[in-house]
Order: structure tokens, then sequence, then C-alpha cells
């Protein structure tokens, strides 16, 4: 099967500091050959960027989370283009709007998502956006700013809204969720969606499997979500796997091969 590219993958968490190493290779073994690495908050910056600086098959995005709204100080909003300028990242993110977790300001939440965009459109990087309870108003926003490309990770909305967002010239990132039986509506958009817009993640250390439930996620198990696709889309995993990798090349720019 052609290798395999975890279009989000938090390998820099603390989940993974007893045994990272091994986590990377198990994931390689697994055919999951390179890694987005998408950072949550600014002092995490300096740790994602010598973990990809030192790692084959990993790359750096640089944002502010909208779940680590306490740690964020406009400052760290005022340095983000200077990161962006030296280290090159892949993409912008991980950001955006989430109105499900109680007590985080959604107006913090507009500033900094609609000031992370417009950095996406100055510096011409993608985006990598959460958006939980927050979909419309998401779509909304990119729709305003214009000129953007990129990824509504863990996407959970429906058709209508993934078609939204493909006109915006978005792809939708599906990983563990999409293995619950339950998960009938995603399912079902996967099954008949324009594979060109689909890319696979992860989300290490969360959204384990179905029959993981509690347990540790990680990149490996990528390959079993690419195997989910494809009994979803009646296809063979090796012709999903080429697909999907091609669109994360495409979207992050991404070398041909590792």
């Amino acid at each position: 099967m052609p290798d395999l590219i975890d279009s989000h993958s938090h390998l820099d968490a603390s989940e993974f500091a007893l045994d990272r190493a091994a986590v990377l290779a198990r994931a390689r073994a697994a055919g999951v050959a390179r890694q987005i690495l998408p950072a949550v908050s600014f002092e995490a910056f300096t740790g994602l960027r010598d973990l990809c600086a030192n790692e084959t098959g990993l790359y750096p995005a640089f944002g502010l989370h909208p779940m680590f709204l306490a740690v964020h100080t406009p400052q760290h909003l005022d340095a983000l283009p200077e990161w962006i300028a030296r280290e090159k990242p892949v993409a912008i993110g991980e950001c955006g709007l989430d109105f499900y977790v109680p007590g985080l300001d959604a107006q913090v939440q507009r500033m900094y998502f609609r000031r992370q965009l417009e950095f996406a459109c100055e510096f011409a990087l993608p985006v990598i956006v959460h958006a939980r309870r927050a979909l419309d108003e998401v779509i909304a926003t990119i729709r305003r700013t214009g000129k953007l490309t990129g990824v509504v990770h863990s996407f959970s909305g429906s058709a209508e809204q993934a078609a939204q967002l493909w006109k915006c010239g978005f792809m939708i990132g599906l990983g563990g969720p999409l293995t619950y039986p339950r998960a009938r509506r995603l399912r079902e958009i996967v099954a008949t969606m324009p594979l060109e817009f689909l890319l696979l993640e992860t989300d290490s250390p969360d959204q384990p499997l179905h029959g993981q439930q509690g347990a540790r996620n990680e990149p490996a198990r990528l390959a079993d979500v690419c195997e989910c696709v494809a009994q979803l889309r009646h296809a063979d995993p090796a012709a999903i796997a080429a697909a999907t990798t091609a669109n994360a090349v495409r979207l992050f720019a991404l070398p041909a091969s590792v």
C-alpha cells in the first residue's frame, strides 16, 4: 500500500514523552511515513519545531488553538508572523472556534481566529481549523476572509456544510470518529464525497478508534482509518492511501516523497 500521511497528529504532546521514538517507529512500520504536527499554544512552538527538525517526515504548523485561550496572549499572536517567516511551516494552525467547551470567550476566540486567517492570506499558507459547535460561523468567516485554503480537521458537520467547505477550497479531515458504526452521517459523507477533498488524520493522542475507547491514540492507527474509508467506499485501500496522500501533498506543498 502507498505511504500514508497523518494530516493531524500531536506527536509533540506530553502523552508521548516517554515513548515518542517507539510511537514514531510503529507509525512508520504501519506505512505512515509523514505527519503534520499542528501547535496548540505558543509555549509549544519551540519543542514542536525541534522535533520536526530532528525527525524525517514530520512537518510543523504554528498556531493558537481556541481551547487553550487561557494561555494565549496578544503578544503570542503578534509573534506568530515572525515564527512563520523564520521557520516556514507547512500551515498555520491549529486555530478556529470552539463553542462546546464552557468558559471560552467567544469574542476573544473570534479575534484570534480572524488574525490567524489574515496571516494565512499574508503568507499564502493553508490553515488547519478546529470547529466544534461552530462550523457555520467558521465557514462564514472563511468566506469573508477569502483567498484561503486549508482543512477543517475532525469534521463533524453535515453533507451540506462539507460541500460549502469544498467550494471555499477546503478539505475535511477525518479519523477515529469515522470508525464508529453510530457515526452514520459521517460515514455516509465519506462513502459518496469527492475523494480529492479528503484527508486522513488521527488527532493523536486523542480520538481513539472504535474498540479502543479510553486508550491513547497514535499515528500508526491511520492505517485502520484508511481501511475504514476503503470499506465505506467499496474501494481498494491502496487507492484511498494514494489519493489522500496526494491531497495532503497538494494542500501542504510537501515533497512528492520523504
